[in-house]
């Protein structure tokens, strides 16, 4: 008898397809979740270096929000409108304005009370900050004169509180006066030229008032400085006639420019061709130094508020100098002037030449962080003395500080660090 039981066997054809249409469902989901996880991984590897270069580049430019804006902007954040205002980079304390309105920039020209700005001359786009008192009258008026004749902005910082008996001078009321007593060039710099403030002038002259500039001229120097791509320049010194202090500032007969000087064998210190550092390379002298924009935002921020005299920012000016110090900052030979050092702060006095002894004496050593500053002979003298004595205070705390940020600061790359450990003198 025949069992009831029978089994269908499927048609080997109708099987086979089936079989290819599995195999192929399962290709789909194999490729689709392969490559999701690949994109997902790429993405997030994407999203991490973004972020990293963010983080690196751009944390302490990000836009600033405030924090009731931010949690206001939340609850709207499906709105692309909204998302895209929330991207605008504004002025921090500028987001209750619209944008047109905001005046991010400002300068130091003068505006008239009434009626159309003349345009018989061009815009200023470079400045002279000048520190003077009324015994230098006649040295800064020829200073001044030669500067305004080529459209520069000029302040002056009256340190001995003399602003009216300058009135009689032509370019008096052509000209910024800022009053304060016994104050120096850099407290003045300080807080009257802030890099937002001067941001509109490409070349910031930051000047004594007991230079010469017979043989100066605004201009050519400027046109000087841009050929040779240097950002923190000075004008040589003509020796013949000028209080030198260091050997680099003076002026070179056939040079146009120069950036090192070469000293050998002296105290087994030496200044050559392999020297990388400051004071052979890299340096100029704080009585007429001149920026860039971009340098002088930098050193603004390294110009320390409660110490007036800046000593010891010399040597560090370099890590301004928008790259390579020893192409990037010089002295230019071909436009020079005569530094006289008429003593100023501190009142003249009947030991000047006993200050003058004692300022060589001083500048000749080779101070370390370790040196004394404390000098007995300091207290024989006037003020004059004592001014001296707290710039050397002002620079070994200058100095300590420096060493101080450098180690604080996990994220601080020195850019000299090589050159620092190479081969460099130390004479100044």
């Amino acid at each position: 008898m025949k069992s009831l039981n029978t089994v269908s066997v499927p048609d080997p054809k109708s099987r086979s397809c089936i079989c290819s249409l599995f195999m192929t469902v399962a290709l789909i989901f194999g490729v689709y979740f392969t490559g999701s996880a690949l994109m997902a991984k790429d993405f997030r590897a994407f999203s991490g270096l973004t972020v990293n270069h963010a983080q690196k580049n751009g944390q302490c430019r990000k836009c600033e929000v405030p924090p009731r804006q931010e949690k206001e902007e939340s609850h709207v954040t499906e709105n692309m409108q909204n998302n895209k205002c929330q991207k605008k980079c504004r002025p921090l304390g500028s987001e209750a304005l619209p944008e047109g309105i905001v005046s991010k920039t400002t300068n130091l020209e003068m505006r008239p009370l009434w009626g159309d700005v003349e345009k018989k001359s061009p815009h200023s786009v470079n400045l002279l900050g000048i520190a003077v008192g009324i015994k230098q009258k006649e040295m800064v008026n020829e200073i001044v004169k030669k500067f305004l004749e080529h459209d520069f902005v000029v302040m002056l910082f009256h340190y001995d509180g003399v602003v009216d008996k300058w009135n009689d001078l032509d370019w008096s009321s052509r000209v910024l006066h800022v009053s304060a007593m016994n104050q120096t060039k850099w407290w003045f710099a300080k807080r009257f030229l802030h890099p937002d403030i001067v941001s509109e002038y490409d070349y910031i002259f930051l000047w004594d008032e007991d230079l010469g500039v017979e043989n100066f001229h605004p201009e050519k120097y400027i046109s000087i400085v841009r050929e040779e791509g240097l950002e923190i320049s000075q004008p040589a010194l003509d020796a013949s006639k000028s209080e030198v202090h260091h050997h680099i500032t003076v002026r070179r007969g056939r040079s146009k420019v120069h950036r090192r000087f070469y000293r050998l064998n002296r105290s087994g210190q030496r200044c050559d061709n392999n020297s990388t550092a400051p004071p052979c390379v890299g340096w100029v002298e704080m009585m007429a130094p001149v920026f860039s924009k971009a340098a002088w935002r930098c050193a603004w921020y390294m110009v320390q508020n409660d110490l007036i005299h800046a000593w010891g920012l010399d040597m560090k000016l370099g890590y301004c100098a928008q790259g390579d110090r020893t192409r990037k900052v010089g002295v230019v030979d071909a436009e020079y002037i005569t530094h006289l050092a008429v003593p100023s702060l501190g009142g003249n006095s009947d030991v000047e030449m006993v200050n003058k002894e004692l300022d060589h004496s001083l500048q000749g050593k080779n101070l370390t962080d370790s040196d004394p500053l404390a000098n007995p002979s300091f207290e024989k003298f006037d003020n004059r003395s004592l001014v001296r004595r707290q710039s050397y205070i002002e620079m070994k705390i200058f100095r300590d500080r420096w060493r101080k940020a450098t180690k604080e600061d996990q994220c601080w790359v020195d850019p000299f660090q090589s050159q620092e450990n190479g081969r460099t003198a130390t004479y100044t």
